[in-house]
């Protein structure tokens, strides 16, 4: 096996395969990364457990040449060496060579790396997907589902199908959820006619944050297909595979009230602002709570308050309070983390009492549904 390939472009793409790449793995070839030479260019493999990452470098694009040449071949090289290698090098082009025996040869301008490969027959096939059942969305609006809801999922692995976003496709609508059974957080859109649809798929959340991290916002659309275990993502250059969580996801519709006693309607980041300065004196073993009282002439109060430290207190002018007075305490983290992801100016809260979930939604009614439950203060 023998390429020359633009250093800038392998670069690009050992970094998006070493995502999937662990050094804590069962199967000792995992550590590594799997090249393979082909006509139309190479083929990068990363994989664990949890995820399988391919990139592609095709031999030229757009009359622009990555490859000036090639021969055919596969090699694993050790992900721990070959990436910093690459990174380092000084000229343009890198040329890579491997022998027979494994002796993998890597050139550019003056300097030269000899590495040990490994077989790469030994390395595990990855599943192939029939993809006769897919639908395909803007990588933009995407990587807006994730951010929205996948810093919703529990960290805590004592019910793992929490630690997964929940992905439902049924009479045109594309929802994600996710919850930690403390908040939720949930999105919707419409889809095209498509002659996919599934019920239930539990994707885990940290396959989202890398795929989020590597999708590339120059290419437009992304490519889904779901399994029973498995699902991929599929753009140009890039195949992205995620086992998918076993076990059945919580039915969250019930946990989301119908009706409301107070309801407030305000700026979005006036009230991310004031929160976050309420949580500076919020105590931090209290999981940083504050405290929302509603006051007459439109105005609510914010309050922070630690007894070893201080207290704060801050008034915020509201657009609209229709409905009962209300004090509620609640996790200013959750707060800042739903605000965050709500990308509207103005939100709408929906009450329903003191020890009542909450509901934030963009003042528009947009399908971006945030649910948070308050905290028991005495």
């Amino acid at each position: 096996m023998k390429f020359i390939v633009q250093r800038d472009k392998l670069i690009a793409s050992v970094q998006d395969v070493m995502k999937a790449i662990s050094a804590r793995t069962a199967i000792p070839i995992l550590t590594g990364m799997k090249i393979e030479a082909k006509k139309n260019g190479l083929l990068l493999t990363g994989s664990n457990s949890d995820i399988s990452i391919e990139s592609h470098i095709p031999v030229e694009e757009e009359g622009i040449v990555h490859i000036e040449q090639i021969e055919e071949g596969s090699i694993v090289l050790q992900a721990r060496y070959f990436p910093e290698i690459v990174r380092k090098l000084p000229e343009k082009t890198v040329e890579v060579e491997a022998d027979a025996n494994l002796n993998v040869t890597i050139r550019s301008g003056k300097a030269e790396f000899n590495l040990n490969g490994q077989d790469a027959d030994e390395y595990p096939q990855l599943p192939k997907l029939q993809t006769d059942e897919s639908f395909e969305l803007p990588i933009d609006l995407l990587k807006n589902l994730i951010k929205q809801t996948v810093f919703a999922v529990s960290t805590m692995e004592t019910r793992p199908i929490l630690t997964g976003v929940n992905l439902k496709l049924e009479d045109n609508k594309l929802s994600f959820t996710a919850t930690d059974s403390h908040r939720l957080a949930s999105r919707e859109i419409p889809m095209d006619s498509t002659n996919v649809s599934f019920s239930s798929v539990v994707v885990p959340g940290k396959s989202l944050n890398e795929l989020s991290k590597i999708l590339d916002d120059s290419e437009e659309t992304v490519e889904i297909s779901v399994t029973n275990n498995q699902i991929l993502f599929r753009t140009k250059h890039l195949n992205f595979l995620s086992r998918l969580l076993d076990g059945n996801y919580p039915e969250t519709s019930r946990l989301i009230p119908d009706q409301s006693k107070t309801v407030i309607h305000i700026k979005t980041k006036e009230l991310l602002n004031t929160i976050d300065r309420a949580s500076l004196l919020a105590k931090e073993d209290r999981n940083n709570v504050v405290k929302l009282t509603t006051k007459s002439n439109q105005i609510v109060e914010i309050t922070g308050n630690s007894p070893e430290v201080g207290r704060v207190v801050e008034e915020v002018n509201v657009d609209s309070i229709q409905g009962e007075e209300l004090k509620i305490s609640f996790s200013s983290k959750y707060m800042l983390d739903a605000l965050k992801a709500i990308e509207y100016d103005e939100v709408k809260i929906d009450f329903t009492g003191a020890m009542r979930p909450f509901i934030i939604r963009p003042a528009n009614n947009d399908p971006i549904l945030q649910l948070i439950l308050p905290v028991r203060t005495y």
